[in-house]
């Protein structure tokens, strides 16, 4: 298996890995599995672990820095942190995808550069690490890499998107909230595209495409509004 020298990444992020394995797994996409033939397990549930690790991290931030915020509120400027444009941006200050392991394939689509790729290993990566090192040094990390984007909105609130403005037009019209849901999910991994629908008492009022869950409904709740406000 190819292998490569983690020793600026481990300096820039100050850290001391026990198990290096584990952190190589980090970086072990599918496709290259796949293609080479041998039994290893790949990123997913590194992915999978810290997805959950990183909600975890930014809900206990946030909840400390803004006391006066509600559930909405909070659950707002996750969503505004916690998204694929955000994460990939992280792994490209961090230079994750020349670490990437991936089939000949992916590698020449640009897999290296995609952004969901890329904001998946960064979970994979805080998954290896919050296994090898704790919450602690975890919520380091992320203070490190991903919150400094955000000094703005840590202080402010996120910006208003269509998705937030949706869901105080349908309150206030219809009393509830709106339902996305995804219709279609289509295209190899490096190119990916999510169809998704947003729905007002059971009526699809919006459809949106994007090369992310988040991009497609932001889409879909922008045409939403133009249906629902004259």
């Amino acid at each position: 298996m190819q292998t490569y020298d983690f020793t600026k990444l481990l300096n820039t992020l100050h850290l001391k890995m026990n198990s290096i394995k584990l952190l190589e797994q980090a970086f072990l996409h599918r496709s290259y599995l796949n293609e080479v033939k041998q039994y290893m397990e790949s990123n997913e549930r590194l992915e999978f672990l810290g997805d959950s690790v990183l909600s975890l991290v930014i809900s206990f931030h946030l909840y400390l820095l803004r006391p006066k915020d509600n559930e909405g509120e909070l659950t707002n400027l996750r969503a505004h942190i916690v998204k694929t444009v955000s994460l990939a941006k992280a792994s490209k200050k961090l230079e994750l995808g020349q670490y990437l392991l991936l089939s000949k394939g992916e590698e020449i689509s640009g897999g290296r550069e995609n952004p969901q790729l890329l904001a998946n290993t960064y979970e994979a990566l805080l998954g290896a690490i919050f296994i090898d090192q704790g919450f602690e040094k975890v919520k380091t990390v992320i203070g490190q890499t991903l919150l400094p984007f955000f000094e703005k909105e840590l202080r402010t609130g996120p910006p208003k998107d269509a998705k937030s403005n949706l869901q105080e037009v349908v309150q206030q019209k219809f009393k509830q909230s709106p339902n996305y849901k995804i219709l279609e999910t289509r295209g190899p991994d490096h190119a990916k595209e999510f169809v998704v629908a947003v729905y007002v008492s059971g009526k699809e009022v919006g459809q949106g495409v994007g090369n992310s869950k988040q991009a497609a409904e932001e889409q879909a709740a922008r045409l939403a509004l133009q249906s629902l406000i004259p």
